[in-house]
């Protein structure tokens, strides 16, 4: 039973690690992109489609990383390159998602979708408690622990890393030294775009086999606070993903064994902890402020 609450626990929390993971490398660049929501339904979408179409899960997992990515570039152009307010076409980038990706899953709703098998490893996935959950899951998981180990090592290990957060840190001088900020944040941009492609992927390819209008349910904001919550920190991400996993799966199998709670209080309980996350945050400031970039949702004009 435990072994059961643990898998969906991750199949939940997945999707969260990989968005907040791409908005964190996103954010260490210095741009704050709020349209993580709208780049992991379109993820979703793509996915869905393109495996439906094709057969391949695989092939779909490919179009949601390409959706999200696609539509990542659109928030990179309107801010890199336009110079747009950050929070505004962030919000408008959402809202436009949600639009877009119900449009083009019209046609898809009720159909039965093309499920990601899991990887299953002989012998390691015997093991008792800790074979299925570690060694029988789908190749996203696999996939998200990767970018764990990646994330961190790229950030703090390595040299291009330290000139991302340079530019975080003061994008002015990140220029007068001779970086490319623009062309840095790009790429920052395009990163994170296809790790919220790649967790919508994950929604519908994964979680819920299917297209369902509107299926994120907020899960790009709660992958933005859980940012926060991690400090910026890549392995604390992978803890707080699993920790809001816990609650939405929690609540779940509280209004399956009939808790005496109103399902609506129950179904609101994952957006509530994060509102609670950010309230005890907020009471610790200086860490927080130590830990955010300085250059965050600051635009950068080059010299001309």
């Amino acid at each position: 039973m435990f072994e059961a609450i643990l898998l969906t626990v991750i199949t939940a929390a997945t999707p969260l690690v990989i968005a907040a993971l791409g908005e964190l490398v996103t954010e260490r660049a210095g741009v704050l992109n709020l349209g993580v929501e709208g780049m992991m339904i379109m993820g979703a979408v793509c996915a869905f489609a393109t495996a439906h179409l094709t057969g391949s899960p695989y092939l779909g997992v490919l179009a949601g990383i390409g959706g999200g990515a696609l539509f990542s570039l659109l928030f990179g152009f309107l801010t890199l390159t336009l110079v747009t307010n950050q929070v505004a076409t962030g919000l408008a980038l959402t809202i436009l998602g949600l639009g877009v990706s119900g449009q083009l899953g019209e046609s898809y709703v009720g159909i039965a979708g093309t499920k990601l098998q899991p990887i299953v490893f002989p012998v390691l996935s015997d093991i008792p408690f800790i074979g299925r959950v570690l060694f029988a899951q789908d190749l996203i998981f696999y996939l998200s622990i990767a970018l764990i180990i990646g994330v961190n090592w790229f950030l703090f290990k390595s040299r291009t890393g330290l000139k991302m957060r340079a530019i975080g840190d003061n994008h002015g001088s990140a220029h007068a030294l001779g970086i490319s900020v623009v062309r840095t944040r790009y790429l920052a941009v395009l990163f994170g775009g296809a790790c919220a492609g790649l967790a919508g992927a994950q929604l519908s390819l994964v979680y819920t086999p299917q297209w369902v209008e509107n299926m994120s349910a907020g899960r790009g904001w709660i992958a933005l606070a859980l940012v926060v919550f991690a400090s910026w920190r890549p392995w604390r991400i992978l803890a707080g993903g699993y920790l809001f996993g816990a609650v939405t799966i929690g609540q779940l199998h509280a209004q399956a064994f009939g808790v005496g709670i109103p399902s609506q209080f129950l179904s609101a309980l994952p957006y509530a902890a994060t509102i609670v996350v950010l309230v005890i945050i907020s009471h610790n400031r200086r860490t927080t402020l130590i830990n955010t970039p300085a250059s965050l949702g600051k635009p950068f004009v080059p010299d001309r």
